[in-house]
Protein backbone atom coordinates (compact mmCIF):
# COMPACT_ATOMS: atom_id res chain seq x y z
CA UNK A 1 0.00 0.00 0.00
CA UNK A 2 1.23 3.06 -0.79
CA UNK A 3 2.74 5.65 2.25
CA UNK A 4 2.66 9.42 2.53
CA UNK A 5 5.88 11.25 2.20
CA UNK A 6 8.90 10.85 2.40
CA UNK A 7 8.31 8.43 -0.43
CA UNK A 8 9.95 5.14 0.17
CA UNK A 9 13.42 4.72 -1.10
CA UNK A 10 15.11 1.10 -0.21
CA UNK A 11 18.54 0.81 -1.63
CA UNK A 12 20.94 -2.48 -2.52
CA UNK A 13 25.08 -2.22 -1.66
CA UNK A 14 26.10 -5.18 -3.05
CA UNK A 15 30.65 -5.61 -2.51
CA UNK A 16 31.84 -6.49 -6.04
CA UNK A 17 34.18 -9.22 -4.89
CA UNK A 18 32.05 -11.88 -6.59
CA UNK A 19 28.92 -13.35 -8.38
CA UNK A 20 25.26 -11.65 -6.84
CA UNK A 21 25.24 -14.83 -4.54
CA UNK A 22 22.05 -16.04 -3.37
CA UNK A 23 21.88 -14.37 0.00
CA UNK A 24 22.50 -11.25 -1.81
CA UNK A 25 19.44 -11.49 -4.12
CA UNK A 26 16.68 -12.07 -1.18
CA UNK A 27 18.23 -8.71 -0.02
CA UNK A 28 18.00 -7.13 -3.36
CA UNK A 29 14.63 -8.81 -3.72
CA UNK A 30 13.09 -7.85 -0.30
CA UNK A 31 14.36 -3.97 -0.84
CA UNK A 32 12.86 -4.03 -4.47
CA UNK A 33 9.74 -5.69 -3.58
CA UNK A 34 8.91 -3.41 -0.58
CA UNK A 35 10.27 -0.23 -2.70
CA UNK A 36 7.58 -1.56 -5.14
CA UNK A 37 4.88 -2.35 -2.62
CA UNK A 38 5.25 1.42 -1.50
CA UNK A 39 5.29 3.04 -4.63
CA UNK A 40 8.88 3.87 -3.83
CA UNK A 41 12.14 3.38 -5.55
CA UNK A 42 14.81 1.10 -4.90
CA UNK A 43 18.57 2.70 -5.40
CA UNK A 44 21.74 0.26 -6.40
CA UNK A 45 25.17 1.50 -4.71
CA UNK A 46 28.35 -0.35 -5.37
CA UNK A 47 30.23 -0.94 -2.03
CA UNK A 48 33.92 -0.58 -3.50
CA UNK A 49 35.86 1.00 -1.44
CA UNK A 50 37.95 -2.51 -1.28
CA UNK A 51 40.19 -1.93 -4.10
CA UNK A 52 42.18 -5.13 -3.80
CA UNK A 53 38.84 -7.32 -4.24
CA UNK A 54 36.86 -5.25 -6.22
CA UNK A 55 36.62 -6.05 -10.00
CA UNK A 56 34.73 -4.64 -12.66
CA UNK A 57 33.77 -8.20 -13.58
CA UNK A 58 32.16 -8.60 -10.53
CA UNK A 59 29.84 -5.15 -10.64
CA UNK A 60 29.26 -6.75 -14.37
CA UNK A 61 28.13 -9.78 -12.97
CA UNK A 62 25.96 -8.62 -10.20
CA UNK A 63 24.09 -6.15 -12.71
CA UNK A 64 23.74 -8.62 -14.89
CA UNK A 65 22.40 -11.16 -12.05
CA UNK A 66 20.11 -8.76 -10.50
CA UNK A 67 18.59 -7.82 -14.75
CA UNK A 68 17.75 -11.80 -14.77
CA UNK A 69 15.98 -12.09 -11.38
CA UNK A 70 14.09 -8.80 -13.00
CA UNK A 71 15.13 -6.80 -9.96
CA UNK A 72 15.21 -3.35 -11.74
CA UNK A 73 16.59 -0.77 -10.12
CA UNK A 74 16.14 3.79 -9.80
CA UNK A 75 18.53 5.70 -11.81
CA UNK A 76 22.27 4.65 -11.84
CA UNK A 77 24.46 2.35 -9.67
CA UNK A 78 26.32 4.63 -6.96
CA UNK A 79 30.06 3.65 -6.49
CA UNK A 80 30.61 4.17 -3.40
CA UNK A 81 34.55 4.53 -3.83
CA UNK A 82 33.51 7.80 -5.97
CA UNK A 83 32.47 9.25 -2.63
CA UNK A 84 35.58 9.54 -0.64
CA UNK A 85 35.87 12.89 -1.02
CA UNK A 86 32.32 13.66 0.63
CA UNK A 87 33.23 10.56 3.34
CA UNK A 88 36.41 13.22 3.95
CA UNK A 89 34.39 16.12 4.14
CA UNK A 90 31.63 14.58 6.84
CA UNK A 91 34.24 12.93 9.27
CA UNK A 92 36.13 16.82 9.00
CA UNK A 93 33.08 18.28 10.27
CA UNK A 94 32.77 15.52 12.51
CA UNK A 95 36.08 16.57 14.39
CA UNK A 96 35.37 20.51 13.99
CA UNK A 97 32.14 20.05 15.83
CA UNK A 98 33.43 17.70 18.91
CA UNK A 99 31.58 14.70 17.71
CA UNK A 100 34.98 12.78 16.64
CA UNK A 101 38.15 13.82 17.59
CA UNK A 102 41.98 12.56 15.62
CA UNK A 103 43.45 9.52 17.50
CA UNK A 104 47.26 8.94 17.42
CA UNK A 105 47.70 5.78 18.62
CA UNK A 106 50.12 3.20 17.54
CA UNK A 107 49.53 -0.44 15.98
CA UNK A 108 51.85 -1.38 19.39
CA UNK A 109 49.58 0.47 21.69
CA UNK A 110 46.12 -1.10 19.46
CA UNK A 111 47.85 -4.45 20.31
CA UNK A 112 48.37 -4.04 23.62
CA UNK A 113 44.89 -2.68 24.39
CA UNK A 114 43.47 -5.57 22.83
CA UNK A 115 45.98 -8.09 25.21
CA UNK A 116 45.11 -6.56 28.09
CA UNK A 117 41.41 -6.75 27.29
CA UNK A 118 41.96 -10.10 26.52
CA UNK A 119 43.46 -11.06 29.84
CA UNK A 120 40.78 -9.31 31.94
CA UNK A 121 38.42 -11.29 30.05
CA UNK A 122 36.96 -7.82 28.30
CA UNK A 123 36.20 -7.32 24.63
CA UNK A 124 38.45 -5.48 23.19
CA UNK A 125 38.16 -2.08 23.21
CA UNK A 126 40.04 1.27 22.27
CA UNK A 127 40.42 2.69 25.78
CA UNK A 128 39.53 6.34 24.43
CA UNK A 129 43.16 7.40 25.40
CA UNK A 130 43.31 10.42 22.18
CA UNK A 131 39.58 11.56 23.22
CA UNK A 132 40.33 14.67 25.19
CA UNK A 133 43.92 15.62 23.93
CA UNK A 134 45.32 17.81 21.62
CA UNK A 135 46.64 16.77 18.21
CA UNK A 136 49.28 19.35 18.67
CA UNK A 137 50.69 16.79 21.19
CA UNK A 138 51.51 13.97 18.62
CA UNK A 139 55.12 13.01 17.07
CA UNK A 140 56.18 15.27 14.57
CA UNK A 141 54.95 13.71 11.21
CA UNK A 142 52.13 11.16 12.79
CA UNK A 143 48.59 10.34 10.50
CA UNK A 144 46.03 9.61 13.16
CA UNK A 145 43.11 8.44 12.63
CA UNK A 146 39.94 10.22 13.22
CA UNK A 147 37.25 8.19 15.68
CA UNK A 148 33.43 8.57 16.73
CA UNK A 149 33.62 10.19 20.19
CA UNK A 150 30.50 7.85 20.71
CA UNK A 151 28.77 8.21 24.26
CA UNK A 152 30.05 6.01 27.32
CA UNK A 153 27.12 5.64 29.36
CA UNK A 154 23.56 4.83 28.41
CA UNK A 155 22.43 2.41 26.03
CA UNK A 156 21.52 2.67 22.13
CA UNK A 157 18.18 1.49 20.84
CA UNK A 158 17.64 0.21 17.41
CA UNK A 159 14.03 0.15 17.04
CA UNK A 160 14.29 -2.64 14.52
CA UNK A 161 11.20 -4.02 12.38
CA UNK A 162 11.79 -7.43 12.30
CA UNK A 163 13.74 -7.93 14.81
CA UNK A 164 11.72 -5.74 17.65
CA UNK A 165 13.60 -3.31 20.09
CA UNK A 166 17.12 -4.20 20.78
CA UNK A 167 19.16 -2.61 23.39
CA UNK A 168 23.17 -1.92 23.13
CA UNK A 169 24.94 -1.21 25.93
CA UNK A 170 27.12 2.18 24.69
CA UNK A 171 30.47 1.07 27.23
CA UNK A 172 29.87 -1.78 24.17
CA UNK A 173 30.18 -0.24 20.86
CA UNK A 174 33.50 1.79 21.04
CA UNK A 175 35.11 4.98 19.36
CA UNK A 176 35.25 3.32 16.28
CA UNK A 177 37.75 4.79 13.47
CA UNK A 178 35.78 6.95 10.82
CA UNK A 179 38.79 7.73 8.25
CA UNK A 180 41.37 5.64 8.23
CA UNK A 181 45.27 7.26 8.38
CA UNK A 182 46.19 7.65 4.91
CA UNK A 183 42.26 9.76 4.94
CA UNK A 184 40.45 6.96 3.33
CA UNK A 185 36.90 6.02 5.50
CA UNK A 186 35.87 2.82 7.22
CA UNK A 187 33.38 1.32 5.49
CA UNK A 188 30.69 2.82 9.23
CA UNK A 189 31.33 5.81 7.90
CA UNK A 190 30.74 5.68 3.94
CA UNK A 191 27.50 3.52 5.03
CA UNK A 192 26.06 6.58 7.09
CA UNK A 193 26.90 8.99 4.56
CA UNK A 194 25.90 7.52 1.46
CA UNK A 195 22.84 6.17 2.99
CA UNK A 196 21.79 9.41 4.09
CA UNK A 197 22.66 11.44 0.94
CA UNK A 198 20.64 8.90 -1.29
CA UNK A 199 17.69 9.64 0.72
CA UNK A 200 17.32 5.98 2.37
CA UNK A 201 14.27 5.75 4.35
CA UNK A 202 14.50 2.20 4.97
CA UNK A 203 17.44 -0.15 5.40
CA UNK A 204 16.67 -3.90 4.61
CA UNK A 205 19.53 -6.19 5.31
CA UNK A 206 20.85 -9.58 6.69
CA UNK A 207 20.73 -9.58 10.64
CA UNK A 208 24.46 -10.14 11.07
CA UNK A 209 24.58 -6.42 10.38
CA UNK A 210 22.26 -5.58 13.97
CA UNK A 211 25.78 -4.49 15.54
CA UNK A 212 25.99 -2.35 12.71
CA UNK A 213 23.19 -0.94 12.94
CA UNK A 214 23.49 0.29 16.65
CA UNK A 215 27.61 1.74 15.87
CA UNK A 216 25.58 3.50 12.46
CA UNK A 217 23.13 4.67 14.38
CA UNK A 218 25.55 6.55 16.71
CA UNK A 219 27.22 7.91 13.69
CA UNK A 220 23.85 9.52 12.51
CA UNK A 221 23.08 10.90 15.60
CA UNK A 222 26.30 12.21 16.07
CA UNK A 223 25.34 14.00 12.34
CA UNK A 224 22.19 15.28 13.18
CA UNK A 225 20.55 13.06 10.77
CA UNK A 226 17.47 11.01 10.89
CA UNK A 227 17.98 7.57 11.19
CA UNK A 228 16.65 5.25 9.03
CA UNK A 229 14.35 2.67 9.68
CA UNK A 230 15.80 -0.67 10.35
CA UNK A 231 14.74 -4.23 9.15
CA UNK A 232 17.68 -6.85 9.65
CA UNK A 233 16.35 -10.35 8.14
CA UNK A 234 17.40 -13.52 8.89
CA UNK A 235 20.05 -15.53 7.05
CA UNK A 236 19.76 -18.43 4.80
CA UNK A 237 20.83 -21.41 6.67
CA UNK A 238 21.93 -25.11 4.43
CA UNK A 239 19.23 -27.69 5.70
CA UNK A 240 21.38 -28.91 8.05
CA UNK A 241 20.97 -25.54 10.38
CA UNK A 242 24.49 -24.29 9.29
CA UNK A 243 25.22 -20.88 7.64
CA UNK A 244 24.60 -20.90 4.11
CA UNK A 245 27.47 -22.46 2.08
CA UNK A 246 28.64 -23.31 -1.33
CA UNK A 247 27.95 -27.13 -0.61
CA UNK A 248 24.32 -25.69 0.17
CA UNK A 249 23.85 -23.74 -2.74
CA UNK A 250 25.24 -20.40 -1.98
CA UNK A 251 26.02 -20.13 -5.58
CA UNK A 252 26.01 -16.96 -7.83
CA UNK A 253 22.65 -16.11 -9.57
CA UNK A 254 24.49 -17.23 -12.85
CA UNK A 255 24.97 -20.28 -11.54
CA UNK A 256 21.56 -21.10 -10.77
CA UNK A 257 20.69 -19.78 -14.26
CA UNK A 258 22.96 -21.82 -15.88
CA UNK A 259 21.33 -24.81 -14.02
CA UNK A 260 18.03 -23.94 -15.68
CA UNK A 261 16.38 -22.66 -12.93
CA UNK A 262 13.32 -19.64 -14.08
CA UNK A 263 14.07 -16.01 -12.80
CA UNK A 264 10.20 -16.15 -12.07
CA UNK A 265 10.61 -19.39 -10.21
CA UNK A 266 13.52 -18.52 -7.88
CA UNK A 267 12.27 -15.10 -6.80
CA UNK A 268 9.02 -17.08 -5.59
CA UNK A 269 11.45 -19.36 -4.09
CA UNK A 270 13.54 -16.51 -2.53
CA UNK A 271 10.26 -14.66 -1.02
CA UNK A 272 9.70 -17.27 1.13
CA UNK A 273 12.67 -17.66 2.88
CA UNK A 274 12.17 -15.34 5.47
CA UNK A 275 8.39 -14.03 4.35
CA UNK A 276 5.08 -15.76 4.21
CA UNK A 277 1.51 -15.10 3.23
CA UNK A 278 -0.39 -17.35 5.27
CA UNK A 279 -0.06 -20.28 3.43
CA UNK A 280 0.56 -19.56 0.35
CA UNK A 281 3.56 -21.54 -1.23
CA UNK A 282 3.01 -20.25 -5.27
CA UNK A 283 2.57 -16.21 -5.35
CA UNK A 284 3.18 -14.62 -8.41
CA UNK A 285 5.63 -11.57 -8.49
CA UNK A 286 2.25 -9.33 -8.75
CA UNK A 287 0.81 -10.41 -5.46
CA UNK A 288 4.42 -10.45 -4.06
CA UNK A 289 4.39 -6.82 -4.32
CA UNK A 290 0.39 -6.39 -3.37
CA UNK A 291 0.95 -8.05 -0.09
CA UNK A 292 4.67 -7.92 1.34
CA UNK A 293 5.56 -5.82 3.73
CA UNK A 294 7.14 -6.36 7.62
CA UNK A 295 4.50 -7.97 8.81
CA UNK A 296 5.25 -11.22 7.11
CA UNK A 297 8.97 -11.12 8.17
CA UNK A 298 10.44 -13.73 10.30
CA UNK A 299 12.92 -13.55 12.90
CA UNK A 300 14.45 -17.21 12.52
CA UNK A 301 16.61 -18.43 9.93
CA UNK A 302 15.14 -19.84 6.80
CA UNK A 303 17.02 -22.97 5.62
CA UNK A 304 17.37 -23.66 1.93
CA UNK A 305 16.12 -26.67 0.23
CA UNK A 306 17.05 -27.49 -3.21
CA UNK A 307 14.47 -30.30 -3.49
CA UNK A 308 11.26 -27.48 -2.50
CA UNK A 309 13.07 -25.04 -5.35
CA UNK A 310 12.97 -27.27 -7.93
CA UNK A 311 9.38 -28.45 -7.51
CA UNK A 312 8.85 -24.88 -7.58
CA UNK A 313 10.57 -24.84 -10.58
CA UNK A 314 8.39 -27.56 -12.09
CA UNK A 315 5.88 -26.05 -11.20
CA UNK A 316 6.68 -22.46 -13.61
CA UNK A 317 7.84 -24.80 -16.16
CA UNK A 318 4.57 -26.76 -16.73
CA UNK A 319 2.44 -23.24 -16.55
CA UNK A 320 5.17 -21.53 -18.77
CA UNK A 321 4.15 -20.14 -22.66
CA UNK A 322 6.18 -22.70 -24.93
CA UNK A 323 7.60 -20.04 -26.66
CA UNK A 324 9.06 -18.45 -23.55
CA UNK A 325 10.81 -21.57 -22.61
CA UNK A 326 12.23 -22.41 -25.78
CA UNK A 327 14.12 -18.59 -25.52
CA UNK A 328 15.32 -19.38 -22.15
CA UNK A 329 16.72 -22.23 -23.32
CA UNK A 330 18.26 -20.75 -25.85
CA UNK A 331 19.71 -18.15 -23.81
CA UNK A 332 21.32 -20.89 -21.50
CA UNK A 333 22.81 -22.73 -24.35
CA UNK A 334 26.21 -21.06 -23.75
CA UNK A 335 26.48 -21.51 -20.21
CA UNK A 336 25.41 -24.90 -19.60
CA UNK A 337 28.18 -27.77 -18.96
CA UNK A 338 26.15 -30.41 -20.45
CA UNK A 339 26.37 -32.18 -23.57
CA UNK A 340 23.78 -31.37 -26.01
CA UNK A 341 23.20 -31.90 -30.10
CA UNK A 342 21.77 -28.31 -29.79
CA UNK A 343 25.67 -27.19 -29.21
CA UNK A 344 25.58 -23.43 -27.73
CA UNK A 345 23.25 -22.56 -30.53
CA UNK A 346 19.65 -22.52 -31.19
CA UNK A 347 18.83 -21.92 -34.82
CA UNK A 348 15.70 -20.59 -35.52
CA UNK A 349 14.27 -24.17 -37.22
CA UNK A 350 15.28 -25.77 -34.28
CA UNK A 351 13.39 -23.35 -32.04
CA UNK A 352 10.50 -24.09 -33.52
CA UNK A 353 10.89 -27.65 -33.55
CA UNK A 354 11.76 -27.15 -29.47
CA UNK A 355 8.02 -24.83 -29.31
CA UNK A 356 6.01 -27.51 -31.21
CA UNK A 357 7.55 -30.58 -28.95
CA UNK A 358 7.40 -28.60 -25.95
CA UNK A 359 3.21 -29.84 -24.63
CA UNK A 360 5.00 -32.62 -24.16
CA UNK A 361 8.63 -32.32 -22.52
CA UNK A 362 7.87 -29.70 -20.06
CA UNK A 363 5.16 -31.74 -18.10
CA UNK A 364 8.43 -33.87 -16.29
CA UNK A 365 10.75 -31.18 -16.39
CA UNK A 366 11.74 -29.47 -13.33
CA UNK A 367 14.82 -27.08 -15.17
CA UNK A 368 15.48 -25.94 -18.09
CA UNK A 369 18.26 -28.23 -18.25
CA UNK A 370 16.09 -31.03 -17.55
CA UNK A 371 13.99 -30.30 -20.52
CA UNK A 372 17.16 -29.51 -22.61
CA UNK A 373 18.26 -33.16 -22.27
CA UNK A 374 14.71 -34.68 -22.85
CA UNK A 375 14.51 -32.83 -25.87
CA UNK A 376 17.82 -34.38 -27.32
CA UNK A 377 15.26 -37.12 -29.44
CA UNK A 378 14.45 -34.00 -31.51
CA UNK A 379 17.76 -33.12 -32.33
CA UNK A 380 20.33 -35.60 -32.36
CA UNK A 381 21.80 -37.36 -35.50
CA UNK A 382 21.02 -41.11 -36.72
CA UNK A 383 21.63 -43.31 -36.47
CA UNK A 384 20.45 -42.90 -32.63
CA UNK A 385 22.46 -44.01 -29.81
CA UNK A 386 20.73 -46.15 -27.42
CA UNK A 387 20.30 -46.64 -23.34
CA UNK A 388 21.13 -50.01 -22.25
CA UNK A 389 17.85 -50.13 -20.76
CA UNK A 390 16.33 -49.04 -24.64
CA UNK A 391 18.51 -51.68 -26.65
CA UNK A 392 16.98 -54.39 -24.62
CA UNK A 393 13.87 -53.51 -25.49
CA UNK A 394 14.45 -53.63 -28.82
CA UNK A 395 16.86 -56.87 -28.49
CA UNK A 396 14.35 -58.77 -26.90
CA UNK A 397 11.70 -59.01 -29.42
CA UNK A 398 10.64 -54.81 -29.99
CA UNK A 399 12.61 -54.91 -33.31
CA UNK A 400 10.62 -57.60 -34.69
CA UNK A 401 7.14 -56.06 -33.46
CA UNK A 402 8.22 -52.46 -35.01
CA UNK A 403 9.10 -54.85 -38.62
CA UNK A 404 5.48 -55.32 -38.32
CA UNK A 405 4.34 -52.23 -37.39
CA UNK A 406 6.39 -49.80 -39.56
CA UNK A 407 4.05 -50.14 -42.90
CA UNK A 408 1.16 -49.26 -41.22
CA UNK A 409 2.62 -46.13 -40.26
CA UNK A 410 4.43 -45.76 -43.74
CA UNK A 411 1.00 -45.98 -45.44
CA UNK A 412 -0.70 -43.01 -43.33
CA UNK A 413 -1.58 -40.24 -45.30
CA UNK A 414 -2.08 -37.89 -42.45
CA UNK A 415 0.21 -37.63 -39.49
CA UNK A 416 -0.45 -36.39 -36.20
CA UNK A 417 -0.74 -37.39 -32.37
CA UNK A 418 -4.26 -38.76 -32.76
CA UNK A 419 -3.50 -40.08 -36.52
CA UNK A 420 -0.68 -42.33 -35.27
CA UNK A 421 -1.79 -43.19 -32.16
CA UNK A 422 -5.14 -44.63 -34.05
CA UNK A 423 -2.87 -46.66 -36.28
CA UNK A 424 -1.04 -48.04 -33.47
CA UNK A 425 -4.31 -48.78 -31.12
CA UNK A 426 -5.33 -51.25 -34.57
CA UNK A 427 -2.11 -53.06 -34.89
CA UNK A 428 -1.88 -53.80 -31.41
CA UNK A 429 -5.50 -55.29 -31.30
CA UNK A 430 -4.85 -56.62 -34.30
CA UNK A 431 -1.73 -58.49 -33.34
CA UNK A 432 -3.86 -59.38 -29.76
CA UNK A 433 -1.16 -57.15 -28.13
CA UNK A 434 -1.21 -54.88 -24.97
CA UNK A 435 -0.83 -51.04 -26.15
CA UNK A 436 3.08 -51.30 -24.01
CA UNK A 437 4.43 -53.64 -25.58
CA UNK A 438 4.11 -51.99 -29.68
CA UNK A 439 4.66 -48.26 -27.75
CA UNK A 440 7.85 -49.35 -25.55
CA UNK A 441 9.97 -50.60 -28.35
CA UNK A 442 8.57 -47.37 -30.48
CA UNK A 443 9.77 -44.96 -28.04
CA UNK A 444 12.78 -46.91 -27.77
CA UNK A 445 13.44 -46.74 -31.59
CA UNK A 446 12.51 -42.85 -31.88
CA UNK A 447 14.31 -41.75 -28.87
CA UNK A 448 16.82 -44.06 -27.69
CA UNK A 449 15.53 -44.12 -24.48
CA UNK A 450 12.76 -45.52 -22.22
CA UNK A 451 11.39 -42.39 -20.79
CA UNK A 452 10.00 -39.68 -23.17
CA UNK A 453 7.52 -37.41 -23.63
CA UNK A 454 3.98 -39.11 -24.52
CA UNK A 455 4.84 -41.52 -27.55
CA UNK A 456 2.26 -39.96 -29.99
CA UNK A 457 3.59 -36.52 -29.22
CA UNK A 458 7.04 -37.96 -30.10
CA UNK A 459 5.55 -39.02 -33.96
CA UNK A 460 3.58 -35.91 -34.37
CA UNK A 461 6.67 -33.65 -33.92
CA UNK A 462 9.45 -35.84 -35.34
CA UNK A 463 7.28 -36.03 -38.40
CA UNK A 464 6.64 -39.07 -40.80
CA UNK A 465 10.03 -38.76 -42.61
CA UNK A 466 12.04 -38.82 -39.86
CA UNK A 467 10.11 -41.55 -37.95
CA UNK A 468 10.02 -44.12 -40.26
CA UNK A 469 13.67 -43.64 -41.45
CA UNK A 470 14.39 -44.27 -37.23
CA UNK A 471 12.34 -47.47 -37.52
CA UNK A 472 14.37 -48.70 -40.57
CA UNK A 473 17.10 -48.19 -38.80
CA UNK A 474 16.37 -50.55 -35.73
CA UNK A 475 14.72 -53.29 -38.00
Amino acid sequence: MPTDNPPVITRFAPSPTGFLHIGGARTALFNWLFARANDGKMLLRIEDTDRERSTDEAVDAILDGLSWLGLDWDGEPVSQFSRAARHREVAEKMVADGKAYYCFATPEELTEMREKARAEGRPPRYDGRWRDRDPSEAPAGARGVIRLKAPVEGETVVDDKVQGEVRFPNKDLDDLVLLRSDGSPTYMLAVVVDDHDMGATHIIRGDDHLTNAARQTLIYQALGWQVPIMAHIPLIHGPDGAKLSKRHGALGAEAYRALGYLPEALRNYLVRLGWAHGDDEIISTEEMIEWFGFDGMNKAAARFDFAKLEALNGHYIRHADDAYLADSIARILPEIDVDTPLGNNLEPAERDVLVAAMPGLKERAKTLVELIDSAAYLFIKRPLPFEEKARRILDEGGSDVLRKLTPALAALEQWSAESTEQAVRDFAEANDLKLGKVAQPLRAALTGRTISPGVFDVLAVLGKEECIARLQDVI
